[in-house]
């Protein structure tokens, strides 16, 4: 998104910006008064800097402080840290400081689940360590937090990669067994939960020139033009367009007479450049149904290809999604490629790759 991490390519003259991006989400065991929001901005900003990004909006509703950065969305709730990072950024690198600030600052002493994800680098080799591959990745991860669990889904050129502490269902580990003690002193904090990420490339031209300086004067005519005000309805909108090209939001709900809770978030992140057009959005919004959603976000960015993933607890509306990944396959503009399920104790995930049908 930022500017200043545009390369040129001197083969062809193309301009190249790794869009896809690294996501790590953190949950802390809940305890009483502890609160990630304690975290001041500039202790943020400090944390930022490791990770070579640094803010530049915020809006918050009840729940869920979020912040626009130079490279993609940070949101902290009470007990849930989640960093989003394109570009070169290195955001596993800030995870020490973070933990350290959650006991410090914010009384969050014991984290509860982790998940660390990212679909395949278009070029891979540019990446700073430890994000140049996903060993890499997992043994920094495994450094913090323990013997996790990594997994990798979908086709080579296509994948995506995820290390999560949650165990498969059916096995028991140290990780249980905390989660166990603390639903014995009355700290159990299970809540519905659930995260839809479609993540999508090879874009509509004309969807994507909307998305520099030379179409939109700025974010919120761009933010109008693309559709995405009415995305998900209900969400206030923080939203950037870069020069000279690129664009970033976030939404968060705020009205308690809307059905949409106050905790629900969104945010969308485009890189517009003919040679890497991407585009990745992701809500935490409740839905016994993603289809009409996935409909709206193909039908305003017209991707040739995309991944979806859906993470739900079994007690959410989204914990079905399997079936409606099977359903929107044989609606005619898209065919699916690969289709994966785990289910992990406390959540189910499913994946699946989608293609355009040749025209």
């Amino acid at each position: 998104m930022a500017e200043t991490e545009i390369i040129s390519n001197s083969e062809n003259n193309d301009q190249f910006f790794e869009g896809v991006e690294k996501l790590i989400e953190i949950w802390f065991t809940p305890v009483k008064h502890a609160d990630l929001r304690k975290i001041t901005r500039q202790q943020w900003e400090n944390v930022l800097k490791i990770v070579r990004c640094e803010i530049i909006s915020f809006t918050q509703s009840d729940q869920v402080d979020a912040y626009v950065l130079s490279e993609s969305s940070m949101f902290v709730s009470r007990r849930r840290w989640i960093l989003k990072t394109c570009g070169k950024t290195t955001p596993l690198r800030c995870v020490r400081a973070v933990l350290q600030l959650a006991q410090e600052t914010a009384g969050h002493s014991r984290v509860q689940n982790v998940f660390y994800s990212r679909r395949e680098f278009a070029r891979p080799a540019a990446q700073l360590k430890p994000h140049d591959n996903f060993d890499s990745e997992v043994e920094l991860l495994d450094s913090f937090f323990g013997d996790g669990r990594a997994y990798i889904m979908g086709p080579e050129k296509d994948c995506w990669y995820l290390y999560t502490l949650l165990p498969l269902e059916g096995t028991v580990d140290a990780l249980e067994k905390e989660q166990e003690e603390d639903e014995d002193i009355g700290y159990s904090g299970t809540e519905p939960d659930q995260t839809i990420e479609i993540l999508m490339s090879d874009l509509d031209p004309a969807v994507m020139d909307i998305f520099t300086r030379a179409t939109s004067a700025n974010a919120a005519e761009a933010t109008k033009a693309s559709g995405i005000d009415k995305l998900i309805p209900g969400m206030v909108i923080d939203d950037y367009l870069f020069d000279p090209c690129g664009y970033s939001m976030n939404g968060v709900a705020k009205d308690r007479n809307l059905e949409l809770p106050s905790g629900c978030y969104m945010t969308i992140h485009i890189t517009p450049e003919p040679a890497c057009s991407y585009v990745s959005f992701e809500s935490n919004v409740s839905a016994s149904n993603y289809e009409a959603l996935l409909a709206r976000v193909l039908a305003a960015f017209r991707p040739n290809k995309f991944l979806v993933t859906v993470f739900a607890t079994p007690d959410s509306p989204a914990s079905d999604a399997s079936q409606q990944l099977k359903k929107f396959s044989s609606q005619g503009l898209y065919e699916q490629k690969d289709a994966q399920f785990c289910r992990f104790s406390g959540y189910d995930l499913h994946y699946a790759l989608f293609a355009k049908f040749p025209s």
